[in-house]
């Protein structure tokens, strides 16, 4: 039985992607192919679907509209936590694919990226 809808998952996370940039959008893609590598334990799994899932769903525990800066701390956290407790299931293969998404998305890489609203 499968619980994670992965196709709905990646369609909300290759939107986000695209409008947070190449530097915002590599941690969370390489989370996305850690959650669906099957050497990840099922409670990293969880952890991984629910920061995406924050991450990308129109719910916000802080409103990034009334305090822009603010706002974008939970995401930020969320996403840190998540990172720190699976980046030892980060292999070079998905270290590789993640690089290959991004410079097929963003083939002209700019150092410093702006958030489009």
């Amino acid at each position: 039985m499968r619980i994670i809808n992965y196709a709905a998952l990646w369609q909300k996370v290759g939107e986000y992607a695209r409008r947070a940039g190449r530097v915002g959008a590599r941690p969370v893609l390489l989370l996305y192919y850690v959650m669906k590598s099957p050497h990840t334990p099922k409670s990293d799994k969880l952890l991984i679907f629910s920061t995406l899932s924050y991450l990308v769903l129109p719910i916000d525990l802080i409103d990034a509209k009334r305090l822009p800066i603010i706002g974008w701390i939970d995401e930020v956290v969320s996403l840190s936590v998540a990172y720190q407790r699976v980046c030892k299931y980060i292999t070079p293969e998905i270290e590789w694919k993640v690089d290959r998404l991004l410079d097929k998305w963003f083939p002209v890489y700019a150092k410093y990226e702006l958030l489009a609203e």
